[in-house]
């Protein structure tokens, strides 16, 4: 590949520009140095925010610096404001300038409130708000509750793990009277999985005691109702809605009225050359981690060939892969976007390495730095196994995490460090999460494993 190394600059700190800069690392290798900024120096981990408000477990931060560092890429603790795309050029929030040869856009959304009224759930940010809303709910307080998905959400997973672990503390405490309520523009929960497996999410919420109400769109929550489009109402003490999505300006880059980024199925902007987009950013409509981890392969790809590595560029083709947290463990589900399909769903893991963002290199590297083997460098689908049965909650989940957690325990007494670690791995294999109050044994377990 000779020559000096293609000068790329990902602007960004989620898991698009994270996956980006394992694929580019990965495909390109010193064809590219790499040079990320983000307005927040860390890295968060998102999708495990719902259990915080239930003490089940904590959402990993990781430190921008230490990733880029560890992939020999540079870091900057500042915003992308504007691109000259002429000069290669562009401009931060700090007043820094920075030259690039590919620019990568991941910048992401913010979330803004879509239902008036409501408590807006983005993720630990909100988690305070949500925790006290769960003690109003165990005091008395609110009887009525209403999870609500606004129109134009194309991933509301977030939504429904919040039921369902909302009705699991309910039946723990034995709590009675409440009525949990769930409503959504979807015709079926869940249903861009397709038919198969929306039906098993239904069961789901169904056997959690939820009510849904599918084809109803929110629109704001006043006096004790939620008003729906078409004029009708549910009647509740508080309701808790996902946000609606909106992209910051940049100036330089052509954006869609609503802000969000056009791209081609290689990651490219449209009207520029050599700037990219992946994630939440761009046009497309499914705002998932996964996906925007696909996005940023591809754009990696496209990058890596521009850089001169001997890689083809890789078409986005949509995979969409989730699993949805519940009192019986998760459920996994997969689908390929935009064809007609039954869907696949699973007690089972449908791939590996489990992870609640299905990124091809992010999630195997997300498993090693919590102190786990991984024993393979990129994220493969799996098949369930003969006999999976999605809609089977008498499985003895519960049991079965509690004596991975007892032999971790075991295991760690006998100064066994390495053994207490693959017990903890089993959990996580199990839950997708550890229980909070085994986060710091996992740390200090790890460090002791890797003395020994």
């Amino acid at each position: 590949m000779g020559g000096s190394p293609l000068k790329v600059v990902i602007a960004g700190g989620g898991v698009a520009a994270v996956e980006a800069l394992l694929a580019l690392r990965r495909l390109a290798g010193d064809a590219v140095s790499v040079e990320m900024l983000a307005p927040d120096p860390r890295f968060r981990y998102r999708p495990l925010s719902v259990t915080e408000p239930f003490g089940l477990g904590v959402a990993r931060d990781l430190d921008l610096l230490e990733i880029a560092l560890e992939h020999d890429a540079t870091f900057l603790h500042d915003a992308l404001a504007a691109v000259d795309v002429s000069s290669r050029r562009l401009a931060t929030t700090g007043g820094r300038h920075l030259d690039y040869e590919a620019l990568l856009l991941a910048t992401g959304t913010r979330g803004v409130e879509a239902v008036p009224g409501a408590l807006t759930f983005r993720d630990s940010r909100d988690g305070g708000a949500m925790r006290d809303l769960m003690v109003a709910l165990e005091q008395g307080e609110v009887r009525r509750l209403t999870f609500a998905v606004p129109a134009g959400v194309a991933w509301p997973l977030g939504l429904y793990e919040l039921a369902l672990l909302c009705a699991a503390r309910v039946g723990a405490l034995e709590l009675d009277g409440v009525e949990l309520t769930l409503v959504t523009p979807e015709s079926h929960p869940m249903g861009i999985f397709g038919t198969g497996a929306s039906e098993v999410v239904a069961k789901m919420l169904d056997r959690a005691g939820i009510s849904v109400r599918t084809e109803t769109r929110p629109l704001e929550f006043a006096d004790g109702q939620l008003a729906l489009s078409g004029g009708g109402a549910v009647r509740c003490d508080r309701v808790v809605a996902l946000p609606a999505l909106e992209v910051p300006l940049i100036s330089g880059i052509p954006q869609e009225r609503d802000g969000f980024i056009a791209v081609d199925r290689f990651g490219a902007v449209f009207g520029v050359e050599r700037v990219y987009a992946a994630g939440d950013v761009t046009w497309f409509p499914v705002k998932q981690g996964g996906i925007a981890a696909q996005m940023a392969d591809s754009a990696a790809s496209s990058i890596a060939a521009l850089a001169g590595a001997d890689v083809d560029p890789q078409r986005f083709q949509p995979v969409l892969r989730g699993a949805i947290l519940t009192e019986w463990g998760p459920r996994y589900l997969r689908t390929s976007v935009g064809e007609p399909t039954h869907g696949d769903a699973a007690r089972s893991v449908l791939w590996w390495p489990p992870a609640k963002v299905a990124g091809k290199y992010l999630a195997p590297y997300l498993a090693a730095r919590a102190g786990y083997r991984v024993g393979r460098p990129a994220l493969e689908d799996l098949s369930a196994p003969p006999g999976d049965d999605p809609g089977d909650v008498e499985g003895g989940h519960g049991d079965v995490v509690a004596m991975a957690l007892s032999s971790a325990e075991a295991h760690a007494r006998d100064r066994d460090f390495a053994g207490a670690m693959r017990w903890l791995e089993v959990v996580e294999d199990l839950e997708l999460y550890l229980p909070r109050e085994y986060e710091a044994k996992r740390e200090s377990w790890r460090g002791l494993s890797s003395s020994d």
